[in-house]
């Protein structure tokens, strides 16, 4: 196999994807001034499939993670992401030609395929396993699929905690410049965890879950700035982010409203 001067695998060019992380560089070093402090990055494969399971505090937490990955190991990460975003003209447009995988909410099958194809392919495949973004920044009940295409496809979960990307765009809140520039961005890595056909699932989850959290308490332990009654710090450590009880209620209320109102519009 050829390999580049760093004495890595090469890759098929991808110009779109290396535009998108050019942009994001520029983006988030140049404009934002951000200057994130990694741990655990030597857990970041250098070659060889993995599934990345992230934490979910921001819009912008993929973009981090791929920009993070890209800085130190020159790989491109394939995203599960919303099929309503993958059907919008110019964003659908450049997903697919990044080989992000379009996942439908409540019909994932395809996608689910398509993940394990990638990872048998020896892709990075990042997924969000709390299948939303949690508004009461605490780790939120996990999906099993991270753990279940892991194991059909025979390669590890990769733990990462980002903190600190809620500051640059989050729900709930309508994040200003000034908070964002300069934000400190914690992104932890933790070690890799085996995946195996023969472990549960549920199981599983639960421990990913908890590597996770662990993960979450250090990086909110060493952030910087004091947390105390802001917006985006959990309640537990004296914030004033809704109670994971509280944004579960808020939550279901939002579903019920948006059901109504496609039921409405459907006349159904």
């Amino acid at each position: 196999m050829d390999r580049d001067r760093t004495g890595r695998p090469k890759r098929d060019r991808e110009p779109v994807y290396s535009l998108a992380v050019g942009v994001g560089r520029v983006f988030f070093g140049g404009v934002l001034r951000l200057r994130p402090t990694v741990s655990g990055a030597e857990s970041l494969p250098a070659t060889g499939a993995a599934v990345l399971a992230i934490t979910h505090f921001g819009y912008m937490d993929f973009a981090l993670v791929e920009w993070i990955t890209w800085l130190r190991t020159r790989r491109r990460t394939r995203f599960m992401v919303t099929r309503r975003a993958a059907d919008k003209p110019v964003v659908g447009w450049l997903l697919k030609q990044m080989r992000h995988i379009p996942v439908e909410i409540g019909a994932g099958r395809d996608a689910y395929a398509d993940a394990v194809r990638a990872l048998k392919e020896g892709e990075l495949v990042g997924v969000f396993p709390e299948a939303g973004v949690s508004a009461s920044f605490v780790v939120r009940e996990l999906k099993t699929g991270a753990v279940r295409m892991a194991a059909d496809a025979g390669v590890p979960v990769i733990p990462i905690v980002v903190w600190g990307g809620q500051l640059l765009k989050t729900k709930n809140h309508k994040s200003s410049f000034a908070e964002a520039f300069r934000a400190p961005i914690h992104v932890s890595v933790g070690a890799p965890l085996p995946a195996d056909s023969s472990d549960d699932p549920a199981e599983k989850t639960a421990e990913l879950r908890s590597h996770l959290q662990a993960l979450l308490d250090d990086a909110q332990a060493a952030y910087p700035t004091s947390g105390t009654g802001k917006w985006w710090q959990p309640a537990h450590l004296g914030g004033a982010a809704p109670t994971p009880a509280a944004a579960a209620a808020a939550e279901a209320e939002r579903q019920r409203r948006k059901a109504a109102a496609r039921a409405e519009k459907t006349g159904t």
